[in-house]
């Protein structure tokens, strides 16, 4: 049954990927944003040799995952959910607002401590923003990040529908909001009274401090507006704002191994 569900499991988030992938690349083809000023297909081969990395790095570091964390712990009775009796209706979305306002202090967590910041760096450094943006992580941080996902699922013990619901939504929202989809205002405005828009995340993703210090949700933006990280429009119009990180604007922000080896190497001063 457990190698059923995980094959399951696997069909339905690649699945998802797949489709949200595909939707976002038409989008970005009909309704483009902003103009991408680099070589796309030099930052794609990069951004999705990474993504294919760290999966890889965390079914290594991880023998458990996902569904298979969830089944464990209920066969154990492990977590908050399998101690107090609470029917699905309320645990399941209790889960994913649970799992959504930890990813989001994890987020303000890799922009605070410098060790992380060095390695989510990263990810702000890519010199254009598309969807491919939304799947470039150093592989190291997204082992933290899976470590802080597996405590999550054994404490609180969710149902395993619940972390693939989670999980799905967080990766289809990841490359979402960093499409390069121009959304009319309109929908713009409606649309981020309950997820994170285009828009919204791309003022995270300015070099100015004032800015990538804001917007940290991935999935929904009620955390941000919350606690007071809530930033509505860049200080310049999306078309013009200056993205990435200062001293990565180069070749170096493209290529897989220079990014696998930037961590590690001179640090470099937080953008003004």
């Amino acid at each position: 049954m457990k190698e059923l569900d995980s094959e399951l499991e696997l069909t339905i988030r690649l699945g998802c990927f797949l489709l949200v992938i595909l939707t976002l690349i038409f989008m970005e083809t009909v309704r483009p944003r902003r103009k991408l000023y680099y070589s796309k297909a030099k930052r794609w081969i990069t951004n999705f040799g990474f993504s294919i990395t760290n999966t890889i790095m965390m079914n290594l570091a991880f023998p458990i995952v996902g569904v298979a964390a969830s089944l464990f712990a209920t066969n154990k009775g492990w977590g908050l959910f399998n101690i107090i009796d609470t029917p699905a209706i309320i645990t399941i979305p209790l889960y994913i607002l649970l799992f959504d306002v930890t990813i989001y202090f994890q987020h303000r967590l890799f922009h605070t401590f410098n060790p992380l910041w060095r390695l989510h760096r990263m990810h702000h450094s890519d010199v254009d923003y598309d969807l491919s943006t939304g799947i470039r992580f150093h592989p190291l941080s997204i082992i933290i990040s899976g470590f802080i996902k597996i405590s999550l699922i054994f404490l609180l013990g969710p149902l395993a529908i619940a972390v693939l619901v989670s999980e799905v939504l967080l990766n289809a929202t990841s490359m979402f909001n960093h499409s390069n989809w121009n959304l009319p205002k309109k929908v713009d405005a409606i649309l981020r009274r309950i997820i994170v828009t285009p828009d919204m995340h791309r003022v995270h993703h300015s070099v100015n401090s004032g800015e990538y210090n804001c917007n940290f949700g991935f999935n929904f933006p009620w955390w941000d507006k919350l606690f007071g990280t809530y930033k509505a429009q860049p200080y310049l119009n999306h078309d013009v704002m200056n993205l990435g990180i200062k001293g990565l604007q180069n070749e170096g922000a493209m290529t897989y191994l220079s990014l696998m080896r930037e961590p590690f190497q001179k640090d470099l001063e937080k953008s003004d």
